[in-house]
């Protein structure tokens, strides 16, 4: 059988990306091969420098290029309130929205089970030490919420049960701007059994 054509070999490569398809794939390769040579250089220089630099805070295990990352390392952001999340993006996105003052914990994914993807991939073991070792008062279970993101929520609340911690979830409804006409019945009836009172 003939080796795969070095076009073959790019194209294969870059269908590992997320949503990129077989034709994604290809247009990508011949636009990098045609018009942009040095943007193609820049990529493989920029991947092999995050590839040989980047590795995971020991504390979070966030992606971090020191063994302790800038987040941890901060002595003015409240040590002993951990929020989970599922991925370094979902904590990216709560860094940005300025949402969260505490520390973090990154699962680095979701229960998966039909994907191989239990606890011990999810470093939940890792978890519970955190907590234990580091004083936490309270975890905030911020993974998504979606049916593996509720599923890893439980477990690890079941978990972390009897700890001597709060375990908190993120609130969900409306949405900030959304109408009422728009919302499915879900989002609804979170909203309502999550309701707080503004006036006695």
């Amino acid at each position: 059988m003939p080796a795969k054509s070095a076009i073959d070999t790019l194209r294969e490569a870059l269908k590992r990306l997320p949503g990129i398809g077989p034709k994604s794939a290809q247009r990508m390769a011949f636009h990098l091969l045609e018009r942009d040579r040095d943007g193609a250089t820049m990529i493989v220089e920029a991947l092999n420098f995050a590839l040989a630099s980047v590795s995971h805070c020991t504390h979070c295990n966030n992606f971090s290029e020191t063994e302790i990352c800038t987040i941890c390392a901060n002595t003015k952001r409240d040590q002993t309130l951990l929020c989970v999340v599922e991925t370094p993006a979902d904590l990216e996105s709560i860094e940005q929205a300025s949402a969260f003052r505490g520390v973090y914990f990154v699962l680095m994914g979701h229960l998966a089970p039909l994907d191989g993807i239990g606890p011990d991939q999810l470093s939940v073991d890792r978890l519970t030490r955190t907590v234990a070792d580091r004083g936490i008062r309270e975890v905030v279970l911020a993974t998504n919420l979606t049916v593996e993101g509720e599923s890893t929520a439980d477990y690890i609340a079941s978990v972390l049960q009897n700890s001597d911690v709060v375990i908190s979830r993120l609130a969900r409804g409306v949405p900030v701007g959304g109408e009422l006409e728009y919302m499915d019945a879900g989002t609804l009836n979170q909203a309502f059994d999550e309701r707080r009172q503004i006036q006695r």
